[in-house]
């Protein structure tokens, strides 16, 4: 039968006026998705509470989430709260769910992880897929009740057995770290592929680094693109900088500098500390772009300004040697021991031979293989635009190299929380 959505209308409002709440709350989400009148939240907002006052809980779950987006009414996040404990309270599973997001929040109430956790197990046994997915979230997290990521895999693997993309990536991330199932990459595997052909964005880039390192299938640098730059085309930072990765090694597309300098200025401008490193180090060996020390440090300034190990010892070097900034020993020194803090081996060897008033020349020319390699790569990297190579002599004596980043691939999709609708 043709739906004549005008016509229902026409009828929903002679109802709706004499009283019935069933339909007002129908005129209003008639209002609300501009079926058979214009859209307009604020009359959906107006029938929404005509039919709450009168009890009704998908009315006051409806109004509830108006309130809290701020369609039709000011956003209000503390009558949100209110329209949906209403509903809550009568065993709607939406509001109960709605609720309890809003404890973990702290929107409208105090933050009270207990309480958030409270609600959402009142809806996950009432069968809400949402709250079933953040009841496994707060397992694993250890929000509101006592961490156990066996009762977390349990809930996520009955709603990723039903097809639920989110609960499909968890389930995969706990098989990938072994946590409260064994872990089996395979397994991991099958439930990212599940839920990135649902069209999961941090499922796709987990599913393209697992083809990347070969873990749970053959490695496939070809797959692992396909899927990298399904995501990076989507604006995934992380997913940017792995398909920088891919172009400057030649895996599984031709090797391209300028393609990959193109996916890490992507990515860094973004704030992605790896890809602001790695663009720093094309810069300082003229790869993809014309060669620029100044741009090499203001990209690794950034970088190392996130806690970026590499960036911090390759600022240090070139505060160091003065190139792209005027020397500063003290700030070099400054870099070098906060990368070496964190357990960078080459600033931390560097350092040591400085307290032993050793230079980085005699230190490499002594038999430390640290300094001797990196003085090697320093020449290896010291090339011109064209090609060619410089001299890089009598640089050896006081300036440490800036060695190769080799950009980071990682597991990117960790848990997913569930949102209200």
């Amino acid at each position: 039968m043709r739906q004549d959505y005008q016509g229902a209308v026409k009828w929903f409002r002679q109802a709706a006026e004499q009283g019935s709440a069933g339909a007002q709350f129908n005129l209003g989400l008639m209002y609300h998705n501009g079926r058979g009148v214009p859209q307009d939240y604020k009359e959906a907002a107006k029938w929404y509470r005509q039919a709450a006052e009168q009890g009704l809980v998908l009315a006051q779950t409806m109004l509830g989430g108006m309130y809290s987006n701020g369609q039709g009414v000011p956003q209000d996040y503390q009558e949100a709260v209110q329209w949906w404990r209403k509903a809550a309270e009568q065993g709607f599973a939406e509001a109960q769910f709605s609720l309890g997001l809003m404890y973990k929040k702290g929107h409208g109430v105090p933050q009270d992880y207990q309480e958030a956790v409270k609600w959402y197990r009142q809806a996950a046994e009432r069968g809400n897929e949402k709250a079933q997915n953040n009841l496994g979230l707060a397992y694993a997290n250890g929000q509101g009740i006592r961490q156990d990521y066996q009762e977390a895999a349990k809930w996520w693997r009955k709603l990723a057995e039903q097809g639920y993309a989110d609960a499909q990536s968890n389930l995969g991330t706990m098989y990938y770290k072994g946590q409260g199932v064994p872990q089996n990459y395979v397994e991991a595997m099958k439930w990212y592929r599940r839920a990135a052909e649902q069209g999961l964005v941090p499922a796709q880039a987990t599913l393209g680094v697992m083809y990347a390192n070969g873990q749970g299938v053959p490695q496939d640098y070809q797959e692992a693109v396909k899927w990298v730059r399904k995501v990076a085309e989507q604006g995934l930072v992380a997913a940017q900088n792995n398909l920088g990765l891919m172009y400057a090694n030649g895996q599984g597309v031709p090797q391209n500098y300028q393609e990959a300098v193109k996916w890490w200025r992507k990515s860094a401008e973004q704030s992605n500390a790896y890809a602001q490193s790695n663009l720093g180090s094309m810069y300082f060996s003229g790869r993809g772009v014309q060669r620029d020390y100044t741009e090499a440090v203001k990209w690794w300034l950034r970088a190392a300004e996130q806690g970026n190990a590499y960036a911090q010892f390759n600022l240090g070097s070139m505060y160091f040697s003065g190139r792209g900034v005027q020397q500063d020993y003290i700030e070099a020194v400054k870099w070098w021991r906060k990368a070496a803090e964190q357990g960078n081996a080459t600033a931390q060897s560097y350092l040591n031979n400085m307290l032993k008033g050793v230079s980085l020349g005699q230190a490499a020319g002594q038999g430390d293989a640290v300094t001797q390699a990196n003085l090697k790569t320093f020449q290896d990297e010291r090339h011109t635009a064209g090609g060619e190579k410089e001299t890089a002599a009598r640089h050896t004596a006081r300036s440490p190299m800036c060695p190769k980043q080799g950009p980071t691939t990682s597991i990117t999709s960790g848990l997913r929380t569930a949102r209200s609708g």
